[in-house]
């Protein structure tokens, strides 16, 4: 069970905790910070193909640990007020329903990879996160609306990616 993917994708969840406490005080590290953890994502997935050692665990924990980080730096964007907590809200609640749902799949032996919209949805995630936080930084270009303007799609996106997972679930059953 214990892998190399698998030790990247804990070290996800791991940066998480001085992501949380940097960013807020320092926008720019934050951004350094949640850029390393989401290019883990690529390494993890990519090492596990790679190597085949692609696991059923796996295939459950690096979304989570996806979610986690994207799930945080959410909150602290709101704790900013960077961003309208009703669109965290939605895009958290999500989260969680499509987490469970992937989980009952995988009790039921049934697996749910990730789909091509939930891909593209991540990254609308990670651009916009990333876009807000170096906004909030001293550097001279106004980025806000392309960084709402991003989270707007990542939302829309993960609503549609998550009626899907729903649909792709009931078809399996």
């Amino acid at each position: 069970m214990v892998n190399i993917p698998t030790i990247i994708t804990f070290s996800r969840i791991l940066i998480i905790i001085p992501f949380i406490l940097v960013a807020p005080a320092n926008p720019l590290l934050g951004a350094v910070l949640f850029a390393i953890a989401s290019l883990t994502d690529l390494l993890d997935g990519y090492l596990a193909r790679k190597s085949q050692q692609v696991t059923k665990f796996g295939i459950l924990l690096d979304p989570i640990a996806d979610k986690l980080l994207v799930i945080s730096a959410l909150i602290v964007l709101v704790d900013m007020e960077l961003i309208p907590a009703w669109i965290a809200i939605v895009i958290i609640v999500r989260e969680f329903i499509v987490t469970g749902l992937r989980i009952v799949a995988l009790s039921k032996d049934i697996v749910i990879p990730a789909e091509m919209g939930g891909k593209i949805k991540v990254v609308a995630q990670i651009s916009s996160i990333l876009v807000l936080f170096i906004d909030s930084t001293l550097i001279p270009f106004d980025l806000y609306s392309t960084g709402i303007t991003l989270l707007w799609i990542a939302m829309i996106l993960g609503v549609v990616s998550g009626v899907q997972y729903f649909v792709l679930f009931w078809k399996r059953l």
